[in-house]
């Protein structure tokens, strides 16, 4: 059985909760992800995974940060204008490090976390960041996965990129293309998201996780 996620909290101020904890994340990222580990820019937070069994071993990492500038597969998906996106890109948050820990084999493990996040998520962005997330991005380079964890998850994908970094604006390619995921956090997600009077303050007036 899992626990709650624990977010260990970075402000782009440089002021931190559970110092600890972000730079041991950290290391497990670095040593065990093939993508190893980057200060993220901007907005983040990071989850620690342990069991609720005696001796509550750690069981993975995620890292979620401000979304990728501009993706055109995702930009079609939502339908929103670059003005729109612009004011509204806040309300979307990219898992970009999810790392189950490599002597962890566990069925199913990888979804269930997945959902586990989904749900906690929003409050604790909005706690942090004032803006309640409505949208969550992922990036998958097939090859190496198939995001299997992330469809089974109820993730959609919506296209591929272009392979020119998640917060390009050269529009020079410079990797391998991946595969772009989307996981709504709420009913009207879409109309929110490509509403030009929403502000991030009125964001906040119901809670995104409400899929009903």
């Amino acid at each position: 059985m899992l626990s709650l996620l624990f977010p260990a909290l970075l402000t782009n101020c440089g002021h931190t909760r559970c110092l600890s904890h972000v730079g041991t994340e950290g290391q497990y990222i670095q040593r065990y992800h093939y993508l190893g580990y980057k200060v993220p820019y901007g907005a983040q937070l990071r989850y620690f995974v342990r069991s609720l069994q005696p001796p509550r071993p750690l069981l993975a990492c995620l890292l979620f940060t401000s979304a990728a500038w501009k993706m055109a597969p995702r930009d079609e998906h939502i339908g929103w204008d670059q003005a729109v996106r612009q004011a509204n890109l806040p309300l979307v948050v990219n898992n970009s490090r999810f790392l189950i820990m490599p002597w962890v084999r566990v069925p199913n493990l990888a979804s269930h976390i997945l959902s586990l996040a989904a749900r906690q998520l929003p409050r604790d962005w909005l706690a942090a960041y004032r803006a309640q997330p409505v949208l969550l991005e992922t990036l998958v380079d097939a090859t190496r996965y198939r995001g299997g964890c992330y469809r089974a998850a109820n993730w959609t994908e919506a296209g591929l990129t272009q392979g020119r970094g998640r917060m390009d604006r050269s529009g020079k390619a410079q990797g391998v293309r991946k595969h772009i995921f989307l996981f709504p956090l709420h009913r009207h997600w879409r109309e929110r998201l490509c509403d030009p009077s929403r502000s991030l303050i009125r964001s906040v007036d119901e809670p995104a996780g409400n899929l009903r």
